[in-house]
């Protein structure tokens, strides 16, 4: 039961100037593909084959023996979840619920940007920027590699990739800027209200 490479959910110019289509082109159709492709590769014939790909990432995080099957299982799952954080025309502050919630967890929507960019600024070498329910709380987090904080007990609500990957063909080291398009021009905070309310 393979893991099939999910389409783009919009167009490859959908995105810009903030996410050019050579960008989204490298990413999705190569090293989006490259880790579902290893995946599967990874599954073929093993007990995991046909498990749903959340199970595979939380049954074998923490295994050294399984570390290749792990980084590629998160991976796959990571940039899946990415491509629907974001939106032609999105950005900007959320409404309803969601803000309501922010503002409560983190005194202000201006104070979890803050939180949120400075974990992607010092998220060291490659990584993931996240907002997460943990506990029935909002909080910023940032993992290392493939790392997901569902392995933690935490919901995923949003990610944002800061891999040199990501952004180096717009942005090449100007990683602050492309945080700051990110949150201001690409989020889809329609996206990551439906994951709270579904938390």
């Amino acid at each position: 039961m393979a893991y099939e490479l999910p389409a783009l959910p919009y167009a490859y110019t959908a995105l810009e100037p903030s996410i050019t289509q050579a960008t989204l082109e490298f990413h999705h159709d190569k090293h989006h593909a490259a880790y579902v492709n290893n995946y599967n590769t990874a599954v073929a014939g093993t007990e995991y084959d046909s498990m749903a790909l959340e199970a595979v990432i939380k049954a074998v995080a923490g295994d050294a023996s399984k570390a290749g099957l792990f980084n590629n299982a998160a991976q796959a799952w990571n940039h899946s979840f990415y491509w629907l954080c974001m939106k032609s025309g999105g950005g900007g502050a959320p409404t309803g619920a969601l803000a309501d919630k922010i503002t409560a967890d983190f005194g202000s929507f201006e104070e979890f940007v803050t939180a949120f960019k400075t974990a992607g600024a010092t998220q060291f070498g490659s990584g993931w920027a996240w907002l997460v329910l943990d506990n029935g709380t909002l909080k910023v987090t940032k993992t290392g590699n493939a790392e997901n904080p569902m392995t933690s007990g935490q919901v995923p609500l949003l990610t944002m990739d800061v891999w040199e990957h990501a952004y180096y063909l717009d942005y090449q080291n100007r990683r602050p800027d492309y945080m700051t398009d990110f949150l201001g021009k690409l989020v889809d905070w329609d996206f990551v209200a439906a994951n709270l309310a579904a938390a």
